[in-house]
This record gives C-alpha cells, structure tokens and sequence, in this order.
C-alpha cells in the first residue's frame, strides 16, 4: 500500500502539541499507514524528547526528500524559529505564537507544491499567534488564507458523531445573523463530499435547527422558516439526502446512534458541545481527562487539512500526561483522504 507523506506541526511549543506529535510517532498505527514529517523546530521536540524521556530521536531535515522516515526515528523539518530561553510551558507569548504560526504556513507551503500529501496541526494558542502579529481567528482561517480559498468549513468527526458548521469563531450574536439559505446550502455539499472521501456509506444529513424547538411556526424566530427551510428544498432539489431543520435537542441525541451520516449545525458550540461530549473524558477522581478524541478536518480547501479537535491543554504541557488519542485520530483520517483524494 502506498504509504503518504503527512506533514504534521508543532503547534505551540509552550503546548502538548510537541509531545502528542512524537508520541504519535511511536505508535506503530502512524508507522504503518504514513511517512510522517514533523515541521517546528527541532529544539523544541528534543526538548521534550530529553525531558520526558521518550524513546524516539530527532532528524533533523531542511528539506522533505532528506527525511528517512526510520522506526524510531522523527524526521524534523527544522525551522530554527523558536528561542527555548523565551518559552516557558503553559504561558502565552510572541515567540511560541510566531513558531506556531510559522509550522502552519510552512506545511500549507509544502502542501501547495506537492512536496506532501496532507497536513495535520497540532493545537496553537491564538492569542500567542495574535500577539505575534499574526491576526487569525485560527487555524481554518489561516488555511483559508494562505491557499486562497473562500468557501470552507469546519468538519468534526469521531465514530457516529460528524459534524459541520454553518459559522465558527465569531461572536454568537453575529452567528445568528450567518444562518442564510445559500451558506446553508454549501456546507451541505461540503459535508457530503467529505463523507463520501472519508468512505462513510450512510450520506444522510440532518439540518439543525437555530431556534428552540426549530422556531415552532415563528413563535421563537423566523430564522428557521425563512433560511433554513428553503436550504433544505434547495439541497433535496440537488439531490442530497437532508432532514431539516431538527431541533437541536432532538438531533444530536440521534446522530449519536448512526442515524445519520453527518448533521449541520447552524454555530460553533452548537456543534462543538454535543461533539466533545462524545469524544472527550474526563476523570473526575484523576482531574485529567482519559481520553480526548475527535478530529477537525477542514472541508473546499485545495489541500488536506486535519487536526486535533482539542486545545493547547497549558495545565498540563511538559508534564508527560497528554494523550496522542486525537493526533493519531488525526493523522488516521488525513491519511485516508489522501488516498481518497
């Protein structure tokens, strides 16, 4: 089986993105699927390499066709960019937002020439990022940037749950006035071809509502009636499989059965809520989570983005207790959307 070239960052250096990166590099599901290439600064992984003493060395590369892609070994594309002396774990600054910043457009580049098949992001902090000069909302938006893209979304995915969003990382009263018939009508399309690349066979669509109980005939906005209701005429005219609007209450407990292939969800924690109670858990007793899977993948772009659907987790960077769950999760659905591709 042909074996891709995943490009995967550093994320924040003040982060667990360095330390789920390598452990994902231990993990022989990532050995046998792809030729990984880790992009940040080699410092910064034998850092936490020498810290937490992981069995696995830095090689580092200045270019992708020196990677050796050995068993134990993390080919580094080492971009020089991050002074140890100015990171401490877990605090925001400009010279972990930079780094960060610089790993992304970095794998985009790589990706745009062809020189690897798909990205995959560790977690940056964006108020490191914005405080480096660099004034993103996030990831997506960088992505979108750099490549030239105007019509993308956000696709969540972990097993049943698989989830896409009308808008994001804007202010909820600006969320609302996002719910428009023609967005509505994109993201579907964009959901469906990223099921159909993720090789689900079950392309049925569930629409949320925005409203409590969908509106219910006005009574609680006129959102739903007006945009989302001649969103889903228009799809099924297109010949998507939609149901909609669906009371957000009532939706999300039956996509969580299989029910449907993927659902629309109209605002950031709309979505976000219900999915990381899927793939998040957390251990009361222990006051760490046990596992947090889900993955983010980036739908319209011209390239393959995935990513880790969690935060940069500070309370914890360095201390060797973050789990690769999510990375490998990450790594796993960029590899098939290569081969999909």
């Amino acid at each position: 089986m042909y074996k891709p070239i995943i490009g995967i960052t550093m994320g924040d250096p003040a982060s667990i993105g360095p330390e789920i990166a390598l452990k994902a590099l231990l993990d022989t599901r990532v050995q046998d699927i792809c030729r990984p290439i880790l992009v940040g600064d080699a410092a910064v992984f034998q850092q936490i390499i020498s810290q937490l003493q992981l069995p696995i060395n830095v090689h580092a590369i200045d270019e992708v066709s020196k990677a050796q892609f050995v068993s134990g070994e993390a080919d580094v594309l080492d971009l020089k960019n991050t002074d140890l002396a100015k990171i401490t774990f877990g605090e925001i600054s400009a010279e972990a937002g930079n780094a960060s910043f610089e790993a992304v457009t970095k794998v985009i580049d790589l990706a745009l020439k062809r020189e690897i098949d798909a990205t995959v992001t560790g977690p940056i902090n964006k108020k490191s990022v914005n405080e480096a000069g660099h004034h993103f909302a996030g990831h997506t938006e960088i992505y979108a940037h750099y490549t030239q893209t105007k019509k993308y979304a956000m696709l969540l995915v972990e097993e049943n749950m698989k989830v896409i969003h009308v808008s994001t990382h804007v202010p909820l009263r600006e969320a609302c006035d996002l719910v428009k018939k023609d967005r509505i009508v994109e993201v579907t399309e964009l959901l469906h071809q990223g099921l159909a690349s993720l090789g689900e066979t079950n392309l049925k669509i569930g629409i949320a509502g925005l409203n409590p109980h969908a509106g219910d005939s006005g009574l609680f906005g006129t959102e739903d009636d007006e945009e989302i209701v001649p969103a889903v005429e228009e799809a099924r005219k297109r010949g998507y499989d939609v149901e909609g609007p669906v009371p957000a209450d009532t939706l999300f407990s039956k996509a969580a059965t299989g029910y449907y292939g993927g659902i629309v969800a109209m605002y950031h924690d709309q979505g976000h809520i219900p999915f990381k109670l899927t793939g998040f858990k957390w251990n009361a007793e222990k006051k760490q989570m046990d596992s947090v899977k889900g993955v983010n993948i980036t739908m319209g772009l011209p390239i393959i983005r995935t990513s880790v659907d969690h935060g940069t987790a500070f309370e914890i960077a360095g201390k060797g207790v973050a789990s690769p769950d999510a990375m490998v999760l990450a790594i796993e659905s960029a590899v098939q959307l290569a081969l999909n591709k």
